[in-house]
């Protein structure tokens, strides 16, 4: 199955500057598996040592979040997933 991620401009660094990559997988968690081994530098960015979501990650499928349990989601062949990153700073 065929989805769009959408990269946030923090990670395009890692994705080679784009800004959408299409991916394959029935679920969040396996789309974003296929990101990651598109792009394996995004693996760090998106999941803890344990296999968790960063808390500053939230990840919206179809413009609405997918908290909780988003990476069981499923996903079908025209899906768009966002990846959002919380930033901090002043």
């Amino acid at each position: 199955m065929t989805a769009m991620v959408h990269i946030h401009l923090v990670h395009r660094q890692h994705t080679d500057g784009r800004k959408n990559v299409e991916v394959h997988g029935d679920t969040v968690g396996r789309a974003l598996a296929d990101l990651i081994r598109q792009y394996p530098a995004m693996e760090k960015e998106l999941f803890d040592p344990n296999g968790k979501l960063h808390g500053h990650i939230e990840i919206y499928l179809n413009a609405e979040s997918a908290f909780p349990g988003e990476l069981e989601k499923p996903v079908v062949p025209g899906d768009d997933i966002q990846i959002i990153t919380f930033l901090a700073g002043g």
